[in-house]
């Protein structure tokens, strides 16, 4: 997941504002036991209808549906999910030889220009690059803010 923040600089709030791109892990909840389990839950009783989850700040309440996401140490934390859909959008998911391009093109120093021109040249295969003139934007965004590859059929 990728998730856009607006960060401010100065004493002005309004004169500077950067956007940071970032990657997260985070499931939603579907209410399983085996996510019960994975996330050590306290489940839902009578007096207190809402599945708890203890995060670095306490025990929250949340829902099915909400998202838990995970710290790089391993904490969790809690993002209810009408918030979730308005800051982060799901990492493309693309093709295993277009994860081999990009992967050889960063470590060759190739920049995105470089590689978009090149496969409006048509410099790749012609496979590779049917798929990045039919998914352009998909492939500015794998390139950008990272991907998941595509299973294998």
């Amino acid at each position: 997941m990728v998730g856009l923040e607006t960060v401010r600089h100065g004493k002005n709030y309004q004169r500077w504002t950067m956007i940071k791109n970032y990657s997260i892990k985070a499931e939603r909840f579907d209410g399983s036991t085996a996510m019960v389990k994975k996330y050590q839950l306290i489940r839902p009783i009578p007096r207190e209808p809402h599945y708890r989850l203890t995060t670095p700040e306490g025990i929250t309440s949340f829902d099915i549906g909400d998202w838990i996401a995970t710290g790089v140490e391993g904490e969790h934390w809690l993002i209810a999910d009408a918030v979730f859909k308005q800051t982060y959008a799901e990492l493309p998911v693309i093709p295993r030889e277009i994860d081999c391009l990009i992967v050889q093109a960063k470590r060759g120093d190739y920049d995105l220009g470089l590689v978009l021109s090149a496969t409006y040249s048509g410099i790749w295969k012609a496979s590779i690059g049917d798929w990045i003139v039919t998914h352009t934007e998909t492939f500015a965004r794998a390139w950008l803010d990272g991907y998941t590859v595509e299973e294998d059929k």
